[in-house]
């Protein structure tokens, strides 16, 4: 539900969509409650978008723009901009980065990287964060992180590898019916060509060790072909590019990718797994 103090903290891009959307909706000679029908959402919606109470989301911004954009794009550009407001300040810088990547690389120890999550899987991990976050600031957050699937659709399209330990798939988040779902988009991802996705086995016994152990880190190649790496632990975060720095913990991940199973490997273990939740 809107709260009327969430217009105290409504972002730039926000307002702006704000107060546009309201001159296009008037001189459209809409009201209210008709634009909200012709973008599938509710008068209450349309006024809480545009009080600010209750900013737009993704999904709105795509229909604000068929309706009522009227060619100019003004709702498409201002996605991106939007999606950056709603993420956690420590994670923004990373983000513009990883929407213009060319390579990404990602070694995950606690939960899927975001990048790959479902909507559900994604809403059980946010709601899990302590202290426990509004609603509001939930949806905000699993909106913003499905919003990153766009990098999805770039073209050229960028390559991805992916290291996940296998506890990450072991841990069941949001309940057997949600997890068994993230494995099954685990799945579909690790069978795209611009994706290789790989399990760092737990080990045999009581032997279990890797270089992974200090934990995830994320490798980004940018459109310049500059290399920088993304560490995020306990709600801080530091994007690192000295290059000495760069070549330590991208030798570290080679061998943790060294460590892990093979593609074909990798997605038999999940399909397992995804089983043995039915």
């Amino acid at each position: 539900m809107a709260r009327a103090e969430n217009r105290d903290t409504a972002g730039t891009t926000a307002r702006q969509v704000a107060e546009m959307a309201r001159a296009l909706r008037i001189k459209a000679g809409f009201s209210q409650e008709e634009l909200g029908r012709k973008i599938g959402y509710t008068a209450a919606a349309v006024s809480a978008m545009e009080r600010c109470p209750q900013p737009a989301s993704d999904e709105m911004l795509v229909q604000l723009e068929r309706v009522i954009g009227g060619g100019l794009g003004f709702f498409e550009r201002a996605r991106e901009y939007m999606r950056l407001e709603r993420y956690p300040a420590q994670f923004q810088s990373f983000a513009r980065l990883e929407q213009k990547a060319l390579t990404l690389n990602s070694y995950q120890t606690m939960a899927v990287d975001g990048l790959f999550q479902t909507e559900a899987y994604a809403r059980a991990q946010i709601s899990g964060n302590f202290p426990p976050l509004s609603d509001q600031r939930v949806e905000e957050l699993v909106d913003a992180r499905m919003g990153r699937k766009s990098l999805f659709d770039r073209r050229p399209a960028p390559v991805f590898e992916v290291v996940l330990d296998e506890a990450v798939l072991r841990r069941v988040i949001g309940g057997r019916s949600i997890m068994r779902d993230q494995l099954t988009l685990l799945l579909e991802y690790g069978r795209w060509r611009n994706i290789m996705l790989h399990v760092l086995p737990l080990g045999q016994g009581l032997v279990g060790e890797n270089a992974g152990t200090p934990g995830p880190m994320k490798l980004v190649e940018t459109v310049d072909h500059d290399h920088i790496v993304y560490l995020e632990v306990q709600d801080e975060s530091v994007l690192i590019s000295e290059p000495a720095k760069v070549s330590a913990y991208t030798h570290r991940y080679a061998k943790i990718r060294s460590q892990a199973l093979g593609t074909g490997d990798s997605l038999g273990l999940i399909e397992e797994l995804a089983g043995e939740l039915k």
